[in-house]
């Protein structure tokens, strides 16, 4: 069975654009996907990566530039600057945790795709408590009961936030097949060579 690590934070421009073909990908060859929502606050201290706001401006134009680009490409509608970014997105990555336990890979895959589009495309507060329960009652999920669990899910979280630096991580989305990293939606072709070799 092919088994594809999906390291990812639920506030990520570049998950959001990846997530639908990524899934796509994963399903053409039979491959499972583990989510593993990860603390990114945590992962870029000790890897180099710096947060948005304290980027050098020109860093700063480029990622915008370089995400309407993709957007464009993919056909996959972006705001550029949404409302509700940044974000704290500890409940929503919990979510997906318990999502996943109690409704399976698909389950969390959902939630994992429906919160990034809220972030992306539909100007909604991931951080909002309410907003979770109504994203995860969209998915036909009791968000209510979901939400109440959250708290379980912080072992699990922190479990997978250490993985990630473990394994390498330093950014959102990764892909970890055959313990072959694959860093952001634009190496996707690379993972799927990766899968149709077996």
């Amino acid at each position: 069975m092919k088994f594809i690590e999906y390291f990812l934070a639920p506030q990520s421009p570049w998950t959001y654009l990846g997530h639908d073909r990524f899934c796509a990908i994963a399903n053409a060859h039979g491959a499972a996907i583990e989510c593993k929502p990860i603390d990114l606050g945590l992962v870029f201290p000790v890897s180099g990566g710096i947060p948005l706001a304290k980027r050098a401006p020109q860093r700063q134009a480029y990622r915008l530039l370089e995400l309407n680009r993709w957007s464009r490409y993919l056909e996959v509608p972006i705001n550029l600057q949404p409302r509700y970014f940044p974000v704290p997105a500890d409940d929503a990555a919990r979510l997906i945790v318990i999502g996943g336990r109690v409704h399976g890979p698909d389950g969390a895959l959902q939630l994992a795709g429906a919160l990034l589009r809220a972030v992306w495309a539909e100007e909604r507060n991931i951080a909002d408590k309410a907003t979770l329960v109504a994203i995860a009652g969209e998915c036909g999920y009791d968000g209510t009961a979901l939400m109440a669990q959250r708290a379980e899910a912080q072992s699990e979280y922190e479990r997978y936030t250490q993985e990630a630096i473990d394994c390498g991580v330093f950014g959102s989305p990764w892909y970890r097949y055959r313990g072959e990293n694959f860093w952001g939606q634009d190496r996707l072709p690379f993972l799927e060579r990766a899968l149709e070799e077996g």
